[in-house]
């Protein structure tokens, strides 16, 4: 065992040696681990921060709340084609109001316009000479905060009298509020819309945003009714083969579980929609488990072209290594006869080579951690995105780093462990 661990740190020291003396091949045969080493780990820390941001913001909606849709990312990810999905009926206000009262398991259901699939509408909200960013603009009913879990900053939401009598009143999102009125309470005050006017009642609180996406906070909400007016979106009649964005939201009761209530909301609808029993939904239900499995198979793609990538890289550096090494050991073709006549094993001669091809990859493997590292702190300090630097995804980045040297380097080895000492003592 001392002879073993002295002959390790021989051999540790001859690669330190090899890599000090042949800085430059040593930094070229390195390059593509370090590329690979850093794709790895600098597109896991993003990807996986992105992907826990948006898996908070999906839960942030509640298990058991409950989409609809006239169709959505479960039906294009089941591969339905477009062409059938865009001639399913559209989803009317006369839907939203027998989910909300021909059945006893919903406890709050709201409409949105213009805030699902489909054209999104976006203007500037100005309050005298300053203007807002470009901010999405929905319609809704009094329940929305209620369906959607969000906080009110202040005043209040508007009324069912204001939404059935068109009043023109607007609650504005967090980052409208900001730029009009960073210094002044905004409750009162009349903001415009294009040539409209409305009067502001409340403010919402910040939304939970994947990616760290502050935009998802610009936006305002108006009553359905002034929508459905101002931008010509009729919600009284299915029209289908044409896109509408409407989407409608139920909230379950307490005492209800998530499956009595889509059970109820998709018998409503099939009913509403006139289904026979043999007929399959012409809408979609979408809950937060189905977000989330949407989701899965879209991460699970991400990451195997991720993995793809990398692999190409570390291919690259891997070959380069080999190519290196066998350049090592004709150069020292003379010193392994040496070593070999003073009684050196084949395997001890195959450790070393090993060895030194395993330290070289590791140090690159060290320097793409620690760019890859750098590069993810770097996006998170200038833009706010999300990022996650698990412990693991180190162990992997230098895992594979020592892992490609030590099989690339394998070739190189065999060979050098099979020189002849005789012929290797007679190379010039």
């Amino acid at each position: 065992m001392p002879f073993r661990t002295g002959l390790l740190t021989e051999i540790v020291r001859m690669a330190m040696e090899t890599l000090r003396t042949n800085k430059m091949r040593s930094a070229l045969t390195i390059l593509g681990v370090v590329i690979g080493i850093t794709a790895i780990v600098g597109m896991t820390s993003l990807v996986r921060g992105f992907d826990q941001s948006l898996r908070n913001s999906i839960k942030e909606i509640g298990p058991n709340t409950i989409f609809i849709q006239k169709f959505g990312l479960t039906s294009l990810g089941s591969g339905a084609q477009f062409r059938e999905l865009i001639k399913r009926p559209n989803l009317t206000i006369g839907d939203a109001q027998a989910i909300a009262s021909d059945t006893a398991v919903i406890k709050v259901s709201d409409i949105w316009l213009g805030g699902g699939p489909g054209r999104i509408v976006q203007e500037r909200i100005a309050f005298g000479s300053t203007r807002s960013k470009l901010s999405v603009i929905m319609g809704a009913t009094e329940t929305f905060a209620a369906v959607n879990f969000i906080k009110l900053d202040a005043g209040r939401f508007f009324t069912g009298t204001e939404v059935r009598h068109r009043r023109k009143v607007i609650v504005l999102g967090h980052n409208p509020s900001l730029t009009l009125f960073p210094n002044t309470d905004p409750i009162g005050k009349t903001v415009r819309i294009g040539a409209d006017h409305y009067t502001v009642v409340g403010v919402l609180g910040k939304r939970p945003s994947p990616g760290g996406n502050s935009g998802v906070d610009d936006f305002a909400v108006i009553p359905e009714t002034v929508y459905q007016t101002r931008y010509g979106l009729d919600v009284t009649h299915e029209s289908p083969g044409i896109m509408k964005n409407v989407m409608i939201v139920a909230v379950p009761q307490d005492n209800v579980t998530r499956d009595q209530a889509l059970q109820e909301v998709e018998t409503i609808m099939r009913i509403r929609h006139h289904l026979k029993l043999d007929q399959p939904d012409d809408f979609d239900l979408v809950t937060q488990d189905a977000a989330l499995k949407v989701w899965d198979q879209v991460s699970r793609a991400v990451f195997l072209g991720l993995f793809v990538i990398s692999s190409i890289a570390l291919l690259v550096g891997g070959i380069g290594v080999m190519a290196i090494m066998m350049i090592s050991v004709t150069e020292r073709t003379r010193e392994i006869g040496v070593r070999k006549a003073l009684g050196a094993r084949r395997r001890e001669i195959l450790w070393q080579f090993l060895i030194e091809a395993g330290f070289l990859t590791l140090v690159g493997g060290i320097i793409g951690v620690a760019i890859g590292a750098a590069i993810g702190v770097a996006i998170h300090l200038v833009s706010g995105f999300p990022i996650s630097l698990p412990w693991w995804s180190f162990a992997l980045g230098l895992g594979f780093s020592a892992s490609v040297g030590i099989f690339f380097g394998m070739v190189p080895a065999i060979k050098a462990s099979r020189l002849d000492p005789i012929d290797a003592l007679r190379y010039e």
